[in-house]
């Protein structure tokens, strides 16, 4: 009986050979720009408690009400949610094991995160993020240094039509005085909201004022400004941010509607956006999170930090600058009758032993047929053996990307190869 092949979940992608050599070399760039930050590696479970991301992210947001894949464990009844973020699993594993006894920790993860959505370019049921969180500190100086970061970023990777948008939501007292005026203005206007708007009311108004109904825009342009409810520490906070980003030219749109969707925020919060993704411009975006540490158990201490798609920043790589594929194999090695079979596979251990990639032709075939596929492998050199080479203790070493051929004995092949310069390098 034979069976339909079975396909990859909606909205959760394979990542094929020659896409994932981009991914290697946007995380080899990525970790090196962490590193030059001193910040450090975590890595935390795919699955949570669902109790986590309820208590950090707020019972009545889009990611809590419509979007966790939770579940509950037919083994032992546990209530489990795939992440769908990072920052409270990165929160509660520091709380878990005490890292923020002696120090501030600057830290960063990546990997897989899950929402359903409805998947579309830039938006997927799983995708991938990296996370950087700075945990213990309060000043103003952390809250540029992440923005620094990521301008630094967007340099290195070459990327153009990036735009940062920031605001400040305050603290809670200022917050809490700004979500009385909004209820009390949208109640106002009640026959004119939608039914998301309507069931945030009472719950959470704030994220009324993040809404892209067309139909509401003006209701909402007219909301009160939480601008003058916040208190005077906030403001010189937010100031002292602005003030850093201009003494390092790093131009910014203060965008007093910048919300975020999560409820842990404070104080700043930043979004890096670009108009070349269509709907999903957002490629980076975070902000300060002062009171989640106490939220989930722990020691008040301040808090902030941002993340990044991987899909999005990749896409718009490709969309800006058409990289080139990073070589992966610097040699392939065409082989052809018994001899020579047998010196090829020692020969590419001998290779792989001076620290170079070596691609080992096997299956057989044709001189004429192993050349196309070493043409095909991206590689730098073919190392051509047959019973003739075998016999004269000389391989032919071939230029794939122009050049002359020439014969070399076979122990002096790696220090030729390697003398030309050519490992590792971009075709």
């Amino acid at each position: 009986m034979s069976h339909s092949p079975l396909q990859a979940v909606r909205g959760m992608n394979d990542i094929l050979p020659d896409e994932a050599m981009l991914w290697l070399s946007f995380e080899d760039t990525v970790r090196a720009w962490l590193e030059q930050y001193g910040y450090r590696n975590i890595r935390m479970p795919l699955l949570e408690p669902t109790a986590l991301f309820k208590r950090a992210i707020g019972d009545v947001t889009d990611i809590v009400e419509k979007e966790m894949y939770s579940f509950e464990d037919a083994l032992n009844g546990d209530h489990l949610t795939l992440r769908p973020e990072g920052t409270a699993s990165c929160v509660r594993a520091a709380l878990q094991h005490n890292l923020l006894y002696n120090a501030p920790q600057r830290l960063y993860y990546s990997g897989a995160m899950f929402r359903h959505e409805r998947p579309q370019k830039g938006r997927y049921r799983q995708f991938h993020q990296i996370g950087v969180e700075a945990l213990g500190f309060a000043g103003p100086d952390i809250d540029a240094e992440h923005i620094l970061m990521c301008a630094r970023l967007w340099h290195k990777l070459g990327l153009r039509d990036v735009t940062l948008q920031l605001n400040t939501l305050g603290d809670a007292a200022a917050r809490q005085r700004h979500r009385e005026k909004l209820i009390a203005h949208f109640e106002a206007h009640q026959s004119d909201l939608d039914a998301d708007a309507l069931r945030r009311l009472h719950s959470n108004p704030l994220r009324i004022l993040d809404s892209k109904n067309p139909a509401m825009q003006d209701l909402i342009a007219a909301a009160p400004s939480l601008m003058s409810d916040i208190d005077d520490d906030a403001l010189k906070h937010f100031e002292s941010v602005q003030k850093i980003l201009r003494n390092h030219k790093i131009k910014f749109e203060i965008n007093p509607r910048l919300v975020r969707g999560l409820d842990y925020y404070n104080r700043t919060v930043f979004e890096w956006t670009t108009t070349q993704l269509g709907a999903q411009g957002t490629v980076c975006a975070g902000g300060r999170f002062d009171g989640l540490i106490e939220q989930l158990g722990g020691t008040a201490a301040p808090a902030c930090g941002f993340a990044m798609g991987i899909e999005r920043l990749l896409a718009l790589m490709q969309e800006l600058n058409k990289p080139a594929l990073l070589n992966t194999v610097d040699v392939y090695i065409v082989n052809q009758g018994d001899q020579a079979n047998e010196k090829a596979a020692i020969l590419a251990e001998q290779l792989r032993d001076a620290g170079l990639r070596v691609l080992l032709h096997c299956g057989g075939g044709s001189f004429k047929t192993q050349m196309k596929k070493a043409d095909a492998s991206n590689a730098e050199w073919a190392v051509i053996i047959g019973d003739d080479e075998v016999r004269s203790g000389q391989a032919t070493l071939k230029p794939l990307h122009g050049g002359e051929q020439t014969q070399v004995a076979f122990g002096e092949l790696a220090q030729m190869i390697r003398a030309k310069a050519i490992v590792g390098k971009f075709k």
